[in-house]
């Protein structure tokens, strides 16, 4: 028997969060979702995680300050951010804090499947 993948999802907006975990679950894919930034970092920080997939404007801890705590962790976790901050600066600054991709909303749930499995496949 194959083990699921584990993904954590941080994202605050309660119908994005439930339309991409019934997704990636139709992929296989274990999820927990955390509404907050610091919940999300304290699952983090126990460990045991494939992905994340994280919102930047999260109560509590911000998704920035998330991506830069995970980059000095031992081991590597690939981050995707979704987020409505879509100017270029903003990706770029994602992607320098140490995200592996960003996805502007409003995007594809196909799209960000698809970059789930991009990633995994790297990491293979």
């Amino acid at each position: 028997m194959t083990i699921a993948r584990r993904i954590l999802l941080v994202e605050d907006d309660a119908h994005i969060a439930d339309l991409l975990s019934l997704h990636l679950r139709d992929e296989g894919l274990e999820v927990v979702h955390c509404a907050r930034g610091d919940d999300g970092l304290a699952h983090l920080e126990r460990g045991g995680w494939d992905a994340l997939v994280l919102d930047l404007m999260l109560p509590g801890v911000d998704g920035l300050e998330i991506c830069r705590r995970i980059r000095q962790m031992t081991r590597y976790l690939p981050v995707i951010i979704i987020s409505a901050r879509t100017s270029e600066t903003h990706r770029v600054l994602g992607l320098e804090m140490g995200a592996d991709d960003y996805l502007p909303k409003p995007f594809s749930v196909l799209e960000l499947i698809a970059r789930v499995k991009a990633l995994f496949r790297r990491q293979e």
